[in-house]
């Protein structure tokens, strides 16, 4: 669920089935404890955090091709890794009766308080590279200089359940296990076939559809990796050939399928790692935040969808011949019992079950039903299982040491109270306006998901800028919505755009022009964020909805309505070609649609039928044109 460093195969046989092991043992842990229930937190996230530090010092060594001596440093690593929980396991019932902050720490305690850090730092450095760590550094460095003393901190940092085993961790440990193991799982049981043969089947034969094929692919996709990257090389290797080849311009093929598998994240039911920590935040069952999501998630994939249509349009690119494509009975036949994995998951979100043991009916119920079928049975074997459960333990590693490593950062917020005063500094430079507010936290939210994974890059934003906005007036879910979606869009935001390097890099384009082109694509994205922080009807979060569900319908309506609108605006196309007037008309009824209000809503639609008519009237004079050439041309 975040964009992780490739691993380096260990060079043993030996070596290889030591991990293999460790991480099926990680995974059968995490099932056992969502079935039964989970320890006493401070065991249950020492735990994970102990499998997670154990396999990344196995699996990321400091030098790939390093000597024995650069072995042994890596062992030192590991075995500090063991040390710091063990540490805190061995003498559990004198940390649980100690007095925090009053009992002097011994000699031990801070010795292993350092170590963690080090571990953790080094750790998230080899996963996920050194921004992070190094932020969480200037962190320390800013509390050591406050009146903050060297074992207050330690104690914060290691001893607590406010720092590494912080609640971010748990979120790790007890969630995003669970639904990464779930997307194992279905990626195994031949899910991702699936989903291309579905798009394929539906769009696959209109106006420009490999791009809409990619579009609603990834979309599915999005709901099992919630990766944008892992989400552009599965996908990206069948789309983008297919959308060059159809036509499309390279920039513009990398484009789609960048931002298509950035809405992933987004996208429920099962959205980006960052979500469940919202969920730990807000103190709100996950489906809760799903629910949210509906309406902006809709809205982010109906503007690619129009923004693919009206480009194919512009440029008169046909479809793939229903020939060559797979029919829609024949997918839904052979294959369509794949979907009910995420039906179990849903089922069981709305009936008030927990998440991760949803994620895990989801999971276990996943190869029973490949096995169903001769078509999807064809691979699966007793390796299949073990080989899920070694592949959802590696790809927790990324998210695991990103949230252990944004608890030293939220450890040194709280213990210095910089979230209040970074919170008076907000409000000082936006001069109590919200919008200034607002502006000021996307950019900040773009800038950090550069450097950083969105997990952590929404964790600051939630300690340092989101207080700020809910201050100025907006309201909690829409705030933390606000920071989720800016810490997200930063993956196809040049000029660091992981999502675009690595589909550019497929489509052979230039990045940069792949960068303006996704950011044309998904412009509503940057746009919806601010209407639902002013509007929290766009999130569906009403006071009553017995009177006022017929407002929310309209808004969707109309909402949905004005991101048609801006994709035309910006791709020069509605129901022809758009001249120069039609594009600002449609622009400025983008922006009024897109915002709920009565008087809003009738400017914008005031305007999108003065731009129809025009081009209405315009087709017209074409067709009696070409009627009266064709006439004059008979004999």
């Amino acid at each position: 669920m975040e964009e992780e460093k490739p691993a380096t195969r260990p060079g043993s046989r030996a070596l290889r089935w030591v991990v293999a092991a460790i991480a099926i043992a990680m995974s059968l842990y995490h099932m056992y404890v969502a079935a039964f229930g989970p320890p006493e937190a401070l065991i249950f996230r020492g735990t994970h955090l102990m499998f997670a530090t154990t396999l990344v010092f196995l699996l990321y060594p400091f030098r790939s091709e390093g000597g024995i001596g650069w072995r042994l440093f890596d062992a030192a690593f590991l075995l500090a890794g063991l040390g710091i929980v063990l540490h805190i396991f061995l003498n559990y019932e004198y940390y649980t009766n100690r007095i925090i902050y009053i009992d002097e720490l011994t000699l031990a305690d801070k010795a292993w308080a350092v170590a963690s850090i080090l571990v953790v730092l080094e750790g998230t450095r080899r996963v996920i590279g050194l921004a992070l760590p190094l932020t969480a550094v200037c962190f320390l460095a800013y509390a050591l200089n406050t009146q903050v003393t060297f074992p207050v901190l330690m104690e914060q940092v290691y001893l607590s359940t406010e720092g590494i085993f912080g609640s971010t961790l748990g979120v790790s440990a007890s969630y995003v296990m669970l639904f990464v193991l779930f997307g194992a799982f279905m990626e195994r049981s031949g899910t991702g076939q699936l989903f291309m043969d579905f798009a394929m089947s539906i769009t696959g034969h209109t106006a420009g559809g490999p791009g809409k094929v990619a579009v609603v692919s990834s979309s599915l996709f999005g709901t099992v990796s919630g990766s944008a990257v892992a989400n552009v090389m599965v996908d990206g290797p069948i789309t983008i050939p297919l959308m060059k080849r159809t036509g499309f311009r390279p920039p513009f093929a990398a484009a789609v399928e960048a931002v298509a598998s950035t809405g992933g994240q987004i996208m429920p039911p099962i959205m980006g790692a960052a979500a469940f920590v919202m969920a730990e935040f807000l103190a709100v069952p996950y489906a809760q935040i799903a629910f949210w999501a509906i309406v902006p998630a809709m809205l982010y994939y109906l503007s690619v969808f129009f923004a693919v249509h009206f480009e194919a349009k512009r440029y008169k690119l046909a479809g793939v011949p229903k020939s060559e494509l797979p029919r829609f009975g024949h997918v839904m036949a052979t294959r369509g019992h794949l979907f009910v994995p995420i039906l179990v998951v849903l089922t069981g979100l709305l009936y008030g079950y927990s998440a991760p043991l949803c994620a895990l009916a989801g999971a276990l119920s996943c190869l029973p039903l490949a096995l169903l079928r001769a078509s999807t049975r064809v691979g699966i074997t007793w390796r299949t299982v073990l080989e899920a459960l070694h592949d959802g333990a590696r790809n927790t590693l990324a998210v695991a040491m990103a949230c252990a490593c944004a608890g030293i950062v939220i450890a040194c917020v709280t213990i210095t109270g910089l979230g209040i005063v970074f919170t008076q500094m907000v409000v000082g430079l936006s001069q109590e306006s919200l919008i200034l507010a607002l502006i000021l936290t996307a950019m900040a939210g773009i800038v950090l998901g550069m450097g950083m994974p969105t997990t952590p890059a929404y964790i600051m934003m939630v300690a340092l800028l989101v207080p700020a906005v809910i201050k100025l007036g907006a309201v909690t879910p829409a705030a933390h919505m606000f920071a989720f979606y800016f810490a997200i869009l930063s993956a196809i935001t040049p000029p660091v755009a992981l999502a675009i390097f690595a589909a550019a890099g497929l489509a052979k384009a230039n990045m940069w022009q792949s960068g303006f082109a996704a950011m044309r694509a998904a412009a509503p994205a940057y746009i919806v964020p601010f209407m639902f922080v002013y509007e929290p009807m766009l999130l569906l979060v009403v006071k009553d909805w017995g009177s006022e569900w017929p407002f929310v319908v309209w808004s969707v309506i109309t909402a949905s309505v004005g991101v048609i609108c801006l994709a035309a605006s910006l791709f020069g196309w509605l129901l022809a070609y758009a001249l120069p007037w039609h594009r600002v008309l449609l622009f400025i009824a983008a922006l009024c649609l897109i915002k709920p209000g009565l008087i809003t809503d009738t400017i914008g639609l005031v305007l999108l039928a003065v731009v129809g008519a025009a081009q209405v009237i315009a087709l017209r004079r074409q067709h009696e044109e070409k009627g009266t050439a064709a006439s004059r041309a008979l004999p």
